[in-house]
């Protein structure tokens, strides 16, 4: 068997397939090596759900019925928030050609079709490794919000948002603490290196602001009354 030494991860894997003996095969070999698995059997599908939550690895067949496959690897890397995701590409093409495409496109890696579920396991495991997903603490996301924190930038759905150093740092505070409330005093603290509630009116100013240079995703900041904020 392949093992469920990973489960701890609990890593999140997209199989894009239109082919349901095949869909039901990837999901089977996957989910019993311990991965959680969403299966999608045509792009509009996958493309709805990327938007709600990303995956640590994306399986993706070249041939779908609404859009192939290759166009799909180089959209995805377009986008910032979706560029470093791991992408295996499932084809029935064996000409080199057409792997060195999938390859320049984008794509991490490729199957042939038909492979052995012991091959598929290996290869994600491997891609996994060397992606580095599982420490992986470059990029925070939360909906379309999302931040390099190697490059110092915050995209919302892609797009580049200026925010002053303050602002930077409060809304990647609430990245790293996605669902907890944190109190006044505590974000003051981390992000002015002070807790003299006095100060609090420069942090309303600064979540005010924050709210309106993200746009409609700024709603996802609460205010929890008489304690303070919590991204949701």
């Amino acid at each position: 068997m392949y093992g469920k030494e990973e489960h701890k991860m609990e890593l999140l894997i997209y199989v894009v397939e239109d082919d349901t003996n095949i869909c039901e095969i990837e999901s089977y070999a996957l989910k019993n090596s311990g991965y959680q698995v969403q299966e999608f059997s045509n792009a509009a599908d996958f493309y709805k759900r990327m938007q709600v939550k990303k995956p640590d690895l994306i399986l993706l067949d070249i041939m779908l019925p609404d859009e192939d496959g290759l166009s799909i690897v180089k959209k995805l890397r377009e986008k910032v928030e979706t560029r470093e995701i791991p992408i295996i590409l499932v084809t029935a093409k064996t000409s080199e050609i057409d792997k060195v495409k999938g390859l320049d496109m984008g794509a991490d890696d490729y199957l042939t079709k038909p492979f052995g579920v012991m091959e598929l396991i290996s290869r994600v495991k491997a891609l996994l490794r060397r992606s580095n997903r599982i420490q992986s603490d470059k990029i925070l996301e939360h909906g379309r919000i999302a931040m390099n924190t190697e490059q110092h930038m915050l995209y919302v759905d892609g797009v580049d948002v200026e925010l002053t150093y303050k602002e930077y740092e409060l809304c990647k505070l609430f990245l790293q603490n996605v669902g907890v409330v944190l109190p006044r005093l505590t974000i003051m603290n981390r992000v002015w290196g002070t807790d003299y509630e006095g100060e609090s009116r420069t942090l309303d100013m600064h979540i005010k602001t924050l709210r309106r240079k993200l746009g409609e995703d700024g709603k996802c900041i609460k205010t929890v009354r008489n304690v303070g904020y919590r991204m949701e």
